[in-house]
């Protein structure tokens, strides 16, 4: 069997791709649903003829063991270079072929963009969106995933991409294609706003390395557009539950910022979705409850550990299981603290950050919080920070928190509207900018976020 290169592999699953994408639009539109079996998802093998040893540094892009590791693929085109760094890797490290072809996994055409609803018209021969086959059992490293005939090569079935790119869109409003690759969580308007100043300022630079602007809206904005364009006069009251803000660049190693708001379900519901995209760092900036009464309104907290108080992961992440810290995210932010704030470095400190599912944790009794925090070195607590690094951990996505104090409710300083006010006000910008220039320069040296760090011992994929 001959193999494809690399490059070859990824235009033959987006060939396969876009020829299923066409026959079922023609199917869908006169009507032939017993030809609908030519649209299937195309597949991906990798047969490992032998194990050797490889360079021990290698992040990702090895085995344990000889054999074949297949993936059925859906939307390659968002995926080519990710998929073609994958599999140059796998094939300078081990003698393999690689193969591409159709599965015999239909799209459901709620799935492919453009498709006319069906309603009562839908044949026996069209499937339907299925939960039955949206699952993370490859992530979460489930044994039957791992000790079948053939192993898997990525981390998710076709079914539970295509869901996840169907609620990206549903939950922001704006097509997932334009997501870029470091992302940034933020549930403060406040905070998008900035970074909406932020990327309308680089759109007019000369030498930006950013192209685009999209709004939550679907708005375009490119650097002809930035030039007249009045801040007060655009319209970013958006209709979606988490408005999203995508800078790009021509590579898409720009920043996204997604306003998730409040709490640990919604943090789950968008980095599940957004984990399936592959990004190389996501980062919360958000505020939280001081617990120093050395500490300050607008102290910045860089976590460097998590007590998981909420619960929510906790099926699919034990919560003994330790959450490190990513040293080279952690090393870009306190970098950029430097640069944002100088080099007076009172205001931040690292620590370990508590995330509760429970808003209104400090209206418990003395006795009951003293309880509560009596084991704890914590310096902070939240609602998201905590999910957001367990989820980075669990889909192996570096990730950090970069948190400002903005109440210190064991000392007398609880959140009330007129200070809280007074503070964000204070606060967002330097905020949100020590956050872009770190992914910045992450992005500059994407190679330094490329370690096996959050590589499992066992239960792990070949690619990233």
């Amino acid at each position: 069997m001959t193999s494809l290169s690399a490059g070859q592999a990824v235009a033959a699953l987006i060939e396969y791709y876009d020829r299923a994408r066409h026959t079922a639009l023609e199917i869908l539109e006169n009507g032939n649903f017993e030809d609908y079996g030519q649209v299937v998802y195309p597949r991906l093998t990798v047969e490992v003829k032998a194990w050797v040893p490889i360079d021990r540094s290698e992040p990702f892009g090895y085995v344990d063991e000889a054999g074949r590791y297949t993936a059925v693929i859906s939307k390659p085109h968002l995926m080519r270079d990710y998929l073609e760094d994958q599999l140059t890797r796998l094939s300078e490290n081990y003698d393999c072929t690689i193969t591409v072809a159709p599965s015999e996994v239909r799209i459901p055409p709620e799935y492919i963009r453009g498709a006319p609803a069906l309603g009562q018209r839908r044949s026996p021969e069209v499937p339907r969106p299925t939960l039955d086959d949206v699952n993370d059992a490859i992530i979460n490293g489930d044994w039957d995933a791992f000790h079948g005939t053939e192993k898997p090569l990525f981390h998710f079935g076709p079914q539970r991409f295509d869901i996840a790119c169907a609620r990206i869109e549903h939950y922001t409003g704006v097509e997932v294609d334009t997501v870029q690759k470091y992302i940034l969580f933020t549930n403060y308007a406040m905070h998008t706003t900035e970074f909406l100043r932020f990327g309308l300022r680089e759109l007019v630079r000369a030498d930006s390395r950013y192209t685009a602007l999209v709004l939550p809206n679907g708005e375009t904005l490119h650097s002809d557009d930035a030039l007249d364009i009045d801040l007060d006069e655009l319209t970013l009251v958006s209709r979606f539950q988490m408005p999203r803000f995508d800078l790009i660049t021509a590579g898409g190693d720009g920043i996204t910022m997604i306003n998730i708001g409040v709490g640990p379900s919604n943090a789950k519901t968008i980095t599940d979705c957004l984990a399936v995209l592959r990004p190389e760092a996501w980062i919360m900036i958000g505020h939280c409850a001081g617990l120093d009464g050395r500490m300050r309104m607008g102290d910045l907290i860089l976590g460097n550990a998590y007590q998981r108080n909420d619960h929510i992961l906790n099926p699919s992440v034990h919560v003994d299981v330790p959450i490190p810290a990513i040293p080279e995210v952690q090393r870009a932010l306190e970098a950029s603290v430097h640069a944002v704030y100088g080099e007076n470095q009172e205001l931040m400190r690292t620590g370990t950050v508590i995330s509760t599912a429970d808003r209104n944790w400090e209206w418990r009794t003395s006795r009951e919080l003293w309880e509560w925090l009596r084991a704890s070195t914590a310096v902070a607590v939240d609602m998201e920070s905590s999910l957001i690094a367990a989820n980075g951990y669990r889909f192996r996505v570096p990730y950090g928190t970069l948190l400002s104090v903005s109440d210190l409710p064991l000392h007398a300083v609880p959140k009330l509207p007129a200070a809280a006010q007074a503070f964000y006000s204070n606060s967002k910008e330097a905020h949100v900018m020590c956050a872009v220039r770190a992914v910045e320069a992450l992005a500059g040296n994407p190679k330094s976020l490329h370690t096996r760090k959050l590589r499992r011992t066992i239960g792990e994929v070949p690619f990233r």
